[in-house]
Protein backbone atom coordinates (compact mmCIF):
# COMPACT_ATOMS: atom_id res chain seq x y z
CA UNK A 1 0.00 0.00 0.00
CA UNK A 2 1.39 3.40 -1.00
CA UNK A 3 -1.42 5.80 -0.01
CA UNK A 4 -3.64 6.57 2.97
CA UNK A 5 -6.12 9.07 4.40
CA UNK A 6 -5.49 11.12 7.53
CA UNK A 7 -6.62 14.14 9.53
CA UNK A 8 -4.59 17.33 9.68
CA UNK A 9 -3.97 18.19 13.35
CA UNK A 10 -1.90 21.37 12.97
CA UNK A 11 1.65 22.66 12.86
CA UNK A 12 4.43 22.46 15.41
CA UNK A 13 8.21 22.20 15.36
CA UNK A 14 10.79 19.58 16.20
CA UNK A 15 14.53 19.78 16.73
CA UNK A 16 17.05 17.77 14.72
CA UNK A 17 20.05 16.07 16.38
CA UNK A 18 22.15 19.06 15.28
CA UNK A 19 19.83 21.48 17.11
CA UNK A 20 18.06 22.92 14.05
CA UNK A 21 14.37 23.80 14.39
CA UNK A 22 12.13 22.30 11.68
CA UNK A 23 8.51 23.34 11.16
CA UNK A 24 6.30 20.28 10.66
CA UNK A 25 2.64 19.47 10.14
CA UNK A 26 1.18 16.67 12.25
CA UNK A 27 -1.24 14.36 10.43
CA UNK A 28 -3.21 11.86 12.51
CA UNK A 29 -3.54 8.60 10.60
CA UNK A 30 -6.07 6.50 12.47
CA UNK A 31 -5.80 2.82 11.40
CA UNK A 32 -8.09 2.34 8.40
CA UNK A 33 -10.34 -0.72 8.34
CA UNK A 34 -10.87 -2.51 5.03
CA UNK A 35 -14.66 -2.78 4.54
CA UNK A 36 -14.69 -4.17 1.00
CA UNK A 37 -12.21 -5.24 -1.66
CA UNK A 38 -12.95 -4.40 -5.31
CA UNK A 39 -11.32 -6.53 -7.98
CA UNK A 40 -10.68 -6.05 -11.68
CA UNK A 41 -12.90 -9.04 -12.43
CA UNK A 42 -16.00 -7.79 -10.60
CA UNK A 43 -15.59 -3.99 -10.68
CA UNK A 44 -13.17 -3.29 -13.53
CA UNK A 45 -10.38 -2.06 -11.24
CA UNK A 46 -8.67 -3.02 -7.99
CA UNK A 47 -9.20 -1.02 -4.81
CA UNK A 48 -9.81 -1.33 -1.09
CA UNK A 49 -12.82 0.45 0.43
CA UNK A 50 -11.69 1.68 3.85
CA UNK A 51 -13.45 3.33 6.78
CA UNK A 52 -12.23 5.53 9.63
CA UNK A 53 -13.48 8.02 12.22
CA UNK A 54 -16.01 7.71 15.03
CA UNK A 55 -19.64 8.63 14.32
CA UNK A 56 -23.08 8.47 15.92
CA UNK A 57 -25.31 5.92 14.11
CA UNK A 58 -28.01 8.57 13.55
CA UNK A 59 -25.62 10.55 11.33
CA UNK A 60 -25.10 7.70 8.83
CA UNK A 61 -27.48 7.38 5.88
CA UNK A 62 -29.22 4.09 5.12
CA UNK A 63 -27.29 3.38 1.87
CA UNK A 64 -23.98 3.80 3.70
CA UNK A 65 -25.20 1.74 6.66
CA UNK A 66 -26.04 -1.03 4.21
CA UNK A 67 -22.42 -1.24 3.06
CA UNK A 68 -21.25 -1.72 6.64
CA UNK A 69 -23.96 -4.27 7.47
CA UNK A 70 -23.37 -6.26 4.30
CA UNK A 71 -19.68 -6.62 5.11
CA UNK A 72 -20.16 -7.05 8.87
CA UNK A 73 -18.23 -3.91 9.83
CA UNK A 74 -18.75 -1.34 12.59
CA UNK A 75 -20.19 2.04 11.56
CA UNK A 76 -17.60 4.77 10.99
CA UNK A 77 -17.72 8.36 9.75
CA UNK A 78 -15.69 8.24 6.53
CA UNK A 79 -15.78 5.75 3.68
CA UNK A 80 -13.03 6.09 1.06
CA UNK A 81 -11.27 4.06 -1.64
CA UNK A 82 -7.57 3.29 -2.00
CA UNK A 83 -6.37 2.01 -5.36
CA UNK A 84 -4.35 -1.17 -5.20
CA UNK A 85 -1.24 -1.97 -7.21
CA UNK A 86 -1.22 -4.90 -9.63
CA UNK A 87 -1.25 -8.14 -7.66
CA UNK A 88 -1.84 -6.42 -4.29
CA UNK A 89 -4.64 -7.92 -2.18
CA UNK A 90 -6.30 -7.25 1.17
CA UNK A 91 -8.70 -9.20 3.35
CA UNK A 92 -11.88 -7.73 4.83
CA UNK A 93 -11.22 -6.42 8.31
CA UNK A 94 -7.51 -5.79 7.69
CA UNK A 95 -6.07 -2.52 9.00
CA UNK A 96 -3.76 -0.02 7.29
CA UNK A 97 -1.75 2.32 9.51
CA UNK A 98 0.92 5.00 9.57
CA UNK A 99 3.67 2.36 9.46
CA UNK A 100 3.47 2.19 5.65
CA UNK A 101 5.67 5.33 5.63
CA UNK A 102 9.30 5.72 6.67
CA UNK A 103 11.20 8.84 7.80
CA UNK A 104 13.11 10.47 4.97
CA UNK A 105 10.88 9.44 2.07
CA UNK A 106 8.89 11.89 -0.07
CA UNK A 107 5.08 12.06 -0.26
CA UNK A 108 2.39 14.01 -2.13
CA UNK A 109 -0.38 15.44 0.07
CA UNK A 110 -3.78 16.51 -1.29
CA UNK A 111 -6.47 18.44 0.58
CA UNK A 112 -9.07 21.18 0.27
CA UNK A 113 -7.67 24.64 0.97
CA UNK A 114 -9.26 26.90 3.58
CA UNK A 115 -12.30 28.79 2.31
CA UNK A 116 -11.68 32.57 2.54
CA UNK A 117 -15.04 33.78 1.22
CA UNK A 118 -15.39 36.74 -1.17
CA UNK A 119 -12.06 38.55 -1.61
CA UNK A 120 -10.92 41.52 -3.67
CA UNK A 121 -8.68 41.30 -6.73
CA UNK A 122 -5.57 42.54 -4.89
CA UNK A 123 -5.64 39.73 -2.32
CA UNK A 124 -7.05 37.05 -4.60
CA UNK A 125 -4.65 37.58 -7.52
CA UNK A 126 -1.75 39.44 -5.82
CA UNK A 127 -2.31 42.67 -7.76
CA UNK A 128 -0.13 45.65 -6.96
CA UNK A 129 -2.99 48.14 -6.62
CA UNK A 130 -3.19 51.67 -7.95
CA UNK A 131 -1.25 54.81 -6.98
CA UNK A 132 -2.43 56.88 -4.01
CA UNK A 133 -0.95 60.14 -5.33
CA UNK A 134 -2.49 62.80 -7.64
CA UNK A 135 -5.81 62.74 -5.85
CA UNK A 136 -6.43 58.99 -6.22
CA UNK A 137 -6.90 58.29 -2.53
CA UNK A 138 -9.40 55.49 -3.21
CA UNK A 139 -7.45 53.44 -5.80
CA UNK A 140 -5.00 51.48 -3.62
CA UNK A 141 -7.02 48.25 -3.62
CA UNK A 142 -8.80 48.67 -6.96
CA UNK A 143 -8.33 46.08 -9.74
CA UNK A 144 -7.99 48.69 -12.50
CA UNK A 145 -9.43 48.46 -16.00
CA UNK A 146 -11.19 45.18 -16.80
CA UNK A 147 -12.21 45.56 -20.44
CA UNK A 148 -11.71 47.37 -23.74
CA UNK A 149 -13.86 50.33 -24.88
CA UNK A 150 -15.36 50.23 -28.39
CA UNK A 151 -14.08 46.76 -29.29
CA UNK A 152 -14.94 44.14 -28.19
CA UNK A 153 -17.05 46.17 -25.69
CA UNK A 154 -17.11 43.36 -23.11
CA UNK A 155 -15.08 41.83 -20.33
CA UNK A 156 -13.21 38.69 -21.40
CA UNK A 157 -14.17 35.38 -19.87
CA UNK A 158 -11.69 34.41 -17.16
CA UNK A 159 -10.69 37.99 -16.36
CA UNK A 160 -9.00 38.11 -12.96
CA UNK A 161 -11.43 39.92 -10.69
CA UNK A 162 -12.84 39.79 -7.17
CA UNK A 163 -14.66 36.61 -6.18
CA UNK A 164 -14.76 33.49 -4.06
CA UNK A 165 -11.29 32.51 -2.81
CA UNK A 166 -10.07 29.22 -1.40
CA UNK A 167 -11.99 25.96 -0.83
CA UNK A 168 -10.33 24.27 -3.82
CA UNK A 169 -8.32 21.09 -4.23
CA UNK A 170 -4.60 21.63 -3.62
CA UNK A 171 -1.70 19.15 -3.80
CA UNK A 172 1.75 19.79 -2.37
CA UNK A 173 4.35 17.51 -3.91
CA UNK A 174 7.58 15.91 -2.71
CA UNK A 175 7.04 16.70 0.96
CA UNK A 176 9.55 14.98 3.22
CA UNK A 177 8.44 12.68 6.02
CA UNK A 178 10.31 13.98 9.07
CA UNK A 179 9.11 11.48 11.65
CA UNK A 180 6.52 8.86 12.62
CA UNK A 181 4.85 8.33 16.01
CA UNK A 182 3.18 4.88 15.76
CA UNK A 183 1.89 4.98 19.35
CA UNK A 184 -0.04 8.20 18.64
CA UNK A 185 -0.79 7.39 14.96
CA UNK A 186 1.01 10.58 13.89
CA UNK A 187 2.84 11.35 10.65
CA UNK A 188 5.12 14.41 10.78
CA UNK A 189 5.88 16.09 7.45
CA UNK A 190 8.00 19.16 6.77
CA UNK A 191 6.26 22.44 6.01
CA UNK A 192 2.58 23.36 5.63
CA UNK A 193 -0.24 21.16 4.32
CA UNK A 194 -3.43 22.45 2.60
CA UNK A 195 -6.67 22.59 4.57
CA UNK A 196 -7.90 23.72 7.96
CA UNK A 197 -7.36 21.85 11.21
CA UNK A 198 -9.19 18.50 11.44
CA UNK A 199 -9.68 18.37 7.66
CA UNK A 200 -9.19 15.11 5.72
CA UNK A 201 -6.01 14.87 3.63
CA UNK A 202 -4.86 12.21 1.19
CA UNK A 203 -1.20 11.15 1.49
CA UNK A 204 0.53 9.06 -1.17
CA UNK A 205 4.14 8.08 -1.73
CA UNK A 206 6.01 10.00 -4.42
CA UNK A 207 7.26 7.89 -7.30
Amino acid sequence: MNSIYGKKIGMTRIFTPTGDSVGVTAIEIEPLTVVRVKTRKTDGYSSAVVSFGKVRPTLVSKPVKGQYEKNGRELQRNLRELRLAEGETFEKGATIGVDIFKPGEKVHISGTSRGLGFQGAVRRHHFKGGPKTHGQSDRMRAPGSVGASSYPSRTFLGQRMAGHMGSTGVTVKNVQVVGIEPEQNLLLVSGPVPGHKNSIVFVRKAR
